[in-house]
C-alpha cells in the first residue's frame, strides 16, 4: 500500500473526540439537525440501533455534571451543541445552560430501530415551526440523510450492512505492509501526527491517575505499586497508565483524546502503554512514534475485519497491535511480531463489549498485561499454532477468524447482551 493511502487512512482515523464517541455522535446528529432548524428545538425522537443503546446507557458525558444515557447526549447536542466541532461537538458546553439541557431532557423520545447496522442514528428535530432529520450510518459522523420540512437536502445510497464506504481502503493493509512502512516512512510525514496522539491521551492519563474516575482502576494499580502489593515493574506501569485514561474518558472527563477506529478507548489502548514504556526505557521519540505508528495502523487493520461496533471488545484489537509493537521496540522482526499478535488474539478474544462504561478501563488493563505476555513469549520464539483454536495458518487468517467471530459467531451474543442491559419493563 502506497504512503499517500496510508496517511489518508491515518487522518480518517485519528480523529480528536470529547467524551465517549457513541454519546457524542448522537450529540452530533442532533445538533446538526438543530442547526438546519435555525430556531430553538421543542422535541427529539431519536432512533438508534441496539448496539448504540448499549454504548450510551452507562458512560458518563463530559461537560453534564455528570449526565448519562440517550436523552441527555441528545439535548446536549440540540441545544449547547456544535456540529462544525464534529466529534469535538460538546467541547463548549455553557455550564449555566445545563438546567435547561436537563429540563428539554424529558422531550426526548428514544426509539430502538430493528436494523442490522450496528452504528445508526436519526434524529428528528422539531422547532415551533419547522422539523429537521438528520441520519447517520456506520460511521460516527457519515451523515447519509439530511431533511428541512420534508425537503431532501442531502441523501445517499447507503442502507446496506456492507457498503462502499467514502473511506480509504483499508483492505490493501497487512502486518507485514505495516511493519516495513514503520521502519521505513519518512518520520517528518506522521511526527506531527502522532505528536497529538502523545500529547492528548497522555494528558487525559495523567488526569486519570490523578483524580478518582470509575472504578479508578490505573490509580489503584499505580498505588499498589508504591506500597509494594505490586511490583514496580514496566507491566504493571504501562497498564496503570494506560487504564487510567480509560478510567477518565469513561467518567465524563472533558480532556478530549485521539481515536483509533471510532474509539476512545482503541486510541488510548494502542498508545499509552507504548508511550509509557518508551518514556521508562527511555527511547528516542523516532523510535516511540515509528511504534505508535505500527500500533495504530495493526488496530485499524484487526479493527477493520470485525467492524466499528459489536459484541466484540475492542480494546482487544488495540492491545493485540500493542503486543506488535512491544516486540518491534524489543527489536523483534516481523515473523517475532506477528507471532505477538496472533498469541495476544489467541488468549483474549472471548472478552466481550458489554457497552461503554466504568469497566473498559479494566479491560484495557488486562489487554495491556496480555500484550506484554504475547510479546515476551514471542521474542522467545514461543506460540501459538495454526489449528489451536481460533489461531490460523498466519497471522492476516487469524485476523481474518476474529472477524468472523465477531461479526457471525457473535451476532446472537450482541442481541443478549443488549436484553440483559435493557430488561424489559426497566
Amino acid at each position: 500500500m502506497n504512503i499517500k493511502r496510508v496517511l489518508k487512512i491515518l487522518k480518517e482515523e485519528l480523529v480528536p473526540a470529547e467524551g465517549c464517541t457513541e454519546p457524542i455522535a448522537l450529540a452530533y446528529v442532533c445538533a446538526k439537525a438543530s442547526e438546519l432548524l435555525k430556531e430553538k428545538p421543542k422535541s427529539i425522537k431519536i432512533y438508534v440501533s441496539g448496539n448504540m443503546i448499549k454504548n450510551v446507557k452507562s458512560v458518563k458525558i463530559p461537560n453534564s455534571q455528570g449526565l448519562v444515557g440517550i436523552e441527555a447526549a441528545c439535548a446536549l447536542g440540540a441545544l449547547e451543541g456544535n456540529a462544525n466541532k464534529e466529534l469535538m461537538v460538546i467541547s463548549d458546553v455553557n455550564e449555566d445552560k445545563l438546567d435547561e439541557v436537563k429540563e428539554f431532557v424529558s422531550n426526548v423520545e428514544v426509539i430502538h430501530e430493528k436494523t442490522d447496522i450496528p452504528l445508526y442514528a436519526k434524529a428528528i428535530v422539531n422547532s415551533k415551526n419547522h422539523s429537521a432529520t438528520v441520519e447517520i450510518k456506520h460511521f460516527h459522523t457519515n451523515i447519509t440523510k439530511m431533511e428541512l420540512d420534508g425537503k431532501t437536502l442531502i441523501e445517499t445510497n447507503c442502507n446496506e450492512v456492507e457498503f462502499s464506504s467514502p473511506y480509504e481502503d483499508r483492505e490493501k493493509l497487512s502486518i507485514k505492509g505495516i511493519y516495513e512502512m514503520a521502519n521505513s516512512i519518512d518520520i517528518s510525514l506522521i511526527e506531527n501526527l502522532f505528536e497529538k496522539v502523545i500529547k492528548n491521551n497522555s494528558t487525559i492519563a495523567q488526569a486519570g491517575l490523578d483524580g478518582e474516575y470509575g472504578v479508578n482502576i490505573g490509580c489503584m494499580i499505580n498505588k499498589n505499586i508504591k506500597k509494594g502489593l505490586y511490583g514496580n515493574d514496566q507491566r504493571n506501569r504501562c497498564a496503570s497508565f494506560a487504564s487510567a485514561g480509560g478510567d477518565a474518558r469513561m467518567s465524563g472527563c472533558s480532556l478530549p483524546v485521539i481515536t483509533t477506529s471510532g474509539s476512545g478507548n482503541q486510541g488510548m489502548a494502542a498508545s499509552l502503554p507504548i508511550i509509557r514504556y518508551c518514556l521508562d526505557q527511555n527511547i528516542e521519540k523516532e523510535k516511540l512514534i515509528r511504534a505508535l505508528f505500527f500500533s495504530h495502523l495493526c488496530t485499524i487493520h484487526i479493527k477493520s475485519s470485525i467492524g466499528r461496533l459489536s459484541a466484540f471488545c475492542g480494546v482487544i484489537c488495540a492491545t493485540s497491535a500493542v503486543s506488535g509493537a512491544l516486540t518491534y521496540l524489543q527489536g523483534g522482526d516481523y515473523e517475532a511480531v506477528s507471532l505477538a499478535i496472533v498469541n495476544s488474539l489467541g488468549n483474549v478474544s472471548g472478552i466481550i463489549c458489554d457497552g461503554a462504561k466504568a469497566s473498559c478501563a479494566m479491560k484495557i488493563a488486562t489487554g495491556v498485561y496480555s500484550a506484554f505476555d504475547s510479546s515476551m513469549l514471542a521474542l522467545a520464539h514461543r506460540g501459538l499454532h495454526t489449528g489451536e483454536g481460533i489461531v490460523g495458518e498466519d497471522v492476516e487468517q487469524t485476523i481474518k477468524n476474529i472477524g468472523i467471530l465477531a461479526k457471525s459467531g457473535m451476532k446472537e451474543t450482541d442481541q443478549i447482551i443488549l436484553d440483559i442491559m435493557t430488561p424489559k419493563g426497566a
